[in-house]
């Protein structure tokens, strides 16, 4: 059992019986065959699915916990089946493709994934950036605040780092967990201004691989979602960065 589960926590390993559970969604047998074994091995639950198509229907029978998406996939491609899960589920999803251009990556990000992974890629990565998105994402119930609850509130604003949640003019707004972290980062520190670098390090970690585009990308969706307030707004500072503004 151990040589199957390695790096993994005594509490993790009590928790078998409840394993995270991921959809694997790559056309190419091979891949989807090998990436399923190392997922298997870090004592996760796989299936896999050749087609987009078949991802949809299973994301509703399978239940899972993160989705590895490849984009060249026959009939729907990766990028229609990332925009119709985002319709529906906030279910974290890594996206692989061959193509590493930055338009691509860009795109998938604005779509909706938490992360990108350009093929041929290392099996310890890719273990990597799964475990850290799955960190990350957090399904939390609501709860009763409590006293310690990471939260900043403004005019028609509330982020609750606690459970994960924004209430945006009465309303929840529902966003991947890093828009989130990215939005109460900022507004729990009004009126600083932090450069792209240092958002990256803050919300991805040191660990990620990528640019500070990823930084620009979750900004215009987060505008996309919480519009300016006569108090208040995500404001860019040209040549530097973002920073929360409030108004006197």
């Amino acid at each position: 059992m151990h040589r199957f589960c390695v790096g993994l926590h005594i509490k993790e390993r009590q928790n078998m019986a409840n394993k995270q559970k991921i959809l694997i969604v790559d056309d190419d047998e091979n891949i989807a065959e090998l990436i399923s074994l190392y997922m298997t091995k870090e004592c996760f639950e796989t299936k896999i699915v050749y087609d987009g198509e078949s991802a949809l229907r299973e994301i509703n029978s399978f239940a899972p916990d993160l989705i590895l998406l490849d984009l060249m996939l026959p009939g729907i491609d990766g990028y229609q089946v990332c925009r119709e899960v985002r319709q529906k589920s906030q279910t974290p999803i890594i996206m692989l493709s061959a193509k590493g251009e930055v338009f691509d990556k860009v795109l998938g990000l604005e779509l909706g994934a938490d992360d990108y992974l350009e093929k041929p890629f290392d099996t310890k990565e890719l273990i990597a950036r799964v475990k850290a998105v799955l960190r990350r994402y957090k399904a939390v119930a609501p709860t009763e605040p409590t006293s310690d609850a990471k939260q900043v509130s403004y005019p028609n604003l509330t982020i609750n780092l606690t459970n994960y949640s924004v209430i945006y003019n009465n309303k929840t707004v529902e966003m991947p967990p890093k828009e989130l972290e990215l939005l109460y980062f900022l507004a729990a520190s009004p009126n600083h201004v932090y450069t792209r670098e240092q958002l990256l390090d803050q919300i991805w970690g040191y660990e990620y691989i990528g640019d500070t585009r990823t930084v620009d990308v979750h900004i215009k969706r987060l505008r996309e979602k919480i519009k300016d307030h006569e108090t208040w707004r995500i404001a860019t500072i040209w040549g530097v960065g973002y920073k929360f503004e409030v108004k006197d």
